[in-house]
């Protein structure tokens, strides 16, 4: 009983060591963004910032149009949401609850295109989007997700619905139901947790993504968060205090999300599992 009492305080200490890691970034981000380019680079650091510059805030974000940036950071995220949550639950639906030829060898060719890595694909979906007008637009950067919505998320699915009973379908085939009316009536209720996490990776990646705004945006109007923090970022110097300011309060939106959202992502990352 006392080894195990030990070992569970090793453990415990051990997380608070891995946990403090992870944490000392994000402490840096806050207390620069609360300093002046001076207190910033003072060696040693000065971790308390004396006095709090809270000005920073209102400057980093007037300075520049981050109203407009964060209205089309808005815009995609919506976009990139709905076409991954719709068209990839009924992906994965096709691949766990349908029976028909071919369906595991296609599913496995879907999942070795995960090994390509994506600077491969990178010049040919340019061009492709270049060669149809859509450059400078947001078609390149929402579009794709209404095709599959990725073929991670589809896994995810897939590996949930898996866990429903087959039971159900069969119920619902003998009272006359489509396979369209289970999917809506049955799977889409019980599979909550799981859209969330998908959710919750999707709103992530997109409202981050900086290589696919820079790559086919070219107008300061559409610019997302992600470009306009490159702004304050010039070819001789940087503004780091303003930098550090507007970066905190672009990653305020995503700690607050995953602050609401984690018990569902905790729970769907559970339930999911890896049957099949």
């Amino acid at each position: 009983m006392r080894q195990s009492k030990l070992a569970l305080t090793w453990g415990y200490i051990a997380l608070f060591a891995i946990s403090a890691l992870f944490i000392i970034p994000f402490v840096w981000l806050v207390r620069s963004s609360l300093m002046d380019l001076s207190q910033i680079f003072t060696m040693p650091p000065q971790w308390i910032p004396k006095p709090f510059h809270w000005d920073n805030f209102h400057r980093a974000l007037t300075v520049l149009p981050f109203g407009t940036f964060f209205a089309n950071t808005f815009i995609i995220v919506v976009g990139v949401l709905v076409g991954t949550v719709a068209t990839s639950s009924i992906a994965a639906f096709g691949f766990s609850r349908i029976r028909w030829k071919g369906r595991d060898a296609v599913f496995g060719i879907l999942m070795s295109s995960m090994m390509l890595p994506a600077a491969v694909t990178l010049i040919p979906s340019f061009l492709g989007w270049k060669t149809i007008g859509f450059y400078d637009t947001y078609y390149p950067l929402v579009v794709p997700s209404f095709f599959g919505g990725g073929i991670f998320n589809i896994f995810l699915l897939r590996q949930f619905y898996l866990t429903i009973p087959k039971d159900f379908d069969e119920a619902a085939f003998v009272d006359g139901a489509t396979y369209f009316q289970i999917y809506a009536r049955i799977i889409m209720p019980l599979s909550r947790s799981v859209l969330i996490v998908v959710s919750l990776f999707s709103f992530l990646g997109t409202w981050n993504d900086f290589m696919g705004p820079l790559i086919y945006l070219k107008s300061d109007r559409l610019f997302t968060l992600a470009l306009g923090l490159q702004m304050f970022q010039g070819t001789y110097n940087a503004q780091w205090d303003l930098l550090m300011a507007a970066s905190a309060a672009v990653v305020l939106p995503c700690v607050v999300v995953f602050l609401v959202g984690q018990r569902y992502f905790l729970e769907g990352i559970t339930l999911t599992g890896l049957k099949g």
